[in-house]
């Protein structure tokens, strides 16, 4: 299994400043225009514009209530995630407004509220997956999430997202409508499925337990039919008290129906379980890598 020295910063931060680009284009061009909050502080910076249109012409600009919203958070933040965390985050979080304020509004003609939140959701989605990769977040409710992630290990930054993006969702229904706040769900559902994939990984594959009592077979049949490697493991039955031949093997999606019926064949008795692997490092899938 070979290791490969951690990329250098500069990919980083290439990876927030396309990523960034991608989200100010979804912002600007799609959300703000039809008035749909996804959450963030983007969203909350639609609001505010929306609720200052009358007192200064356009209302306050995105970019500028993003920054000012981000403010008291980096302050909050500096002791808990360090100065080289918030070096990263601070860029990011400079060039989104950055884009939001010198990216022209694309002519999309995306006045359909479906589309406006598949599309919207997917541009944002690989935008903020893009950020995240290069180990930063945009700061507001990204910051905020991954602040809260320190303490809550358990839930990725984009399910905490979700929560606190809720809120902000919430508040838009009240000065947008109910009908945009239901399809900002919608967005921010396809933001969050398509982050999650960039950052957990596309290499997909079946994991196979299989518990035997002809080991040698079964093995020597998928390897046969595979070429995969198996791992044997001695098991016990808790009910029975019996021992038992447990073997291990992570096959492609495409593979996984040979090695079902390499197993019938060679034991028709076995107990097979099959489940998902999100992603798979190592010798016959993807490369295995220091970040």
């Amino acid at each position: 299994m070979e290791f490969h020295k951690p990329r250098a910063a500069k990919l980083d931060y290439l990876l927030m400043a396309v990523g960034t680009a991608l989200m100010a284009v979804s912002i600007n061009s799609i959300y703000d225009p039809i008035s749909m909050v996804t959450g963030g502080f983007t969203g909350a910076a639609i609001i505010i514009k929306e609720l200052t249109a009358g007192f200064i012409p356009g209302g306050i600009p995105l970019w500028l209530t993003n920054i000012v919203l981000n403010v008291p958070v980096f302050i909050l933040c500096l002791k808990i995630k360090g100065v080289r965390f918030l070096k990263r985050t601070l860029f990011a979080t400079v060039a989104l407004s950055f884009w939001l304020w010198i990216l022209p509004v694309i002519p999309l003609g995306i006045d359909d509220f479906v589309l406006a939140s598949l599309f919207g959701g997917a541009i944002g989605g690989i935008g903020i997956g893009m950020v995240l990769m290069g180990r930063a977040t945009t700061g507001g409710t990204d910051l905020v999430a991954a602040l809260i992630q320190h303490f809550m290990k358990q839930y990725s930054i984009v399910k905490i997202m979700q929560v606190v993006d809720g809120l902000i969702v919430i508040l838009g229904a009240y000065v947008f409508g109910i009908t945009r706040a239901m399809y900002a769900i919608i967005a921010i559902f396809v933001t969050s499925w398509i982050s999650d994939y960039l950052l957990e990984g596309v290499n997909f594959a079946k994991v196979a337990f299989i518990i035997t009592e002809k080991r040698d077979e079964v093995a020597a049949e998928i390897l046969k039919t595979t070429e995969r490697g198996i791992t044997s493991m001695d098991a016990r039955g808790m009910y029975s008290g019996n021992h038992k031949n447990l073997l291990f093997c992570v096959v492609s999606k495409k593979e996984i129906v040979d090695l079902k019926e390499a197993v019938a064949g060679a034991d028709p008795s076995a107990f097979v379980v099959v489940s998902d692997a999100r992603e798979v490092l190592g010798e016959g899938f993807q490369e295995c890598k220091i970040p």
